[in-house]
Parts: structure tokens; sequence; C-alpha cells
């Protein structure tokens, strides 16, 4: 069985970290902190999203003189509704799950 595309457990997250805050603008290396994905997984996935038409990203001047642009990114509309129903899904997976009989303790 094929795996379904964004489902990645680190699609997942980091898609999680851009709808707590949909509107803000993030730089990679914000994300990166958040998340706890090292660049090598962090920049592909969200080069495939971009491709995909879940995130959108734009150049930024720096604040500080000197200081070269740096991308940023925002999830999109569609990226917005994956994430929703992500997170929809996740907390109907979390529910369902049975919580654990207590064990009776020999006495």
């Amino acid at each position: 069985m094929p795996r379904r595309p964004n489902a990645s457990p680190q699609t997942r997250g980091l898609l999680a970290t851009l709808l707590a805050t949909p509107d803000t603008w993030w730089h990679g290396y914000d994300l990166s902190g958040e998340t706890g994905l090292k660049s090598g997984t962090l920049y592909p996935i969200l080069m495939r999203l971009k491709e995909q038409g879940l995130l959108v990203s734009e150049w930024r001047e720096p604040s500080q003189p000197g200081r070269p642009p740096r991308h940023v990114y925002q999830l999109s509309a569609s990226g917005r509704a994956l994430a929703e129903a992500q997170a929809a899904e996740a907390e109907q997976a979390a529910k369902s799950v049975a919580p654990a009989k207590p064990r009776a303790v020999p006495t």
C-alpha cells in the first residue's frame, strides 16, 4: 500500500507547528528550532510543500544591515486545510484509543 503524501511524522509535526500560528511568517532556522528537525530534513519538506501549493514563501530583507535576505514560510489556504484535517484526524485517533485497564495487584 503506497504511503499517503505528507503523512510522515516530520511533515505532520511541521504542519502542526505552522498551524499553531497560521498568520506567522517563519524562517527555516526558527522552524528547525521549534520542530527539532535538522536542516537536511526540514528544507526538503519545505520545498516539497511549497511545490504542492501547501506553503507560500517569499524573500525578506534583513532587519540588520549587512545580512543577506532570507526565505520565510507560511501555510497557504490549502496547506491550512490539510493541517487542520490532520489535526482533527490525530485528535480522533487519540480519542479512539481505549485507556489501559489497571492491573490487579496481588495481595
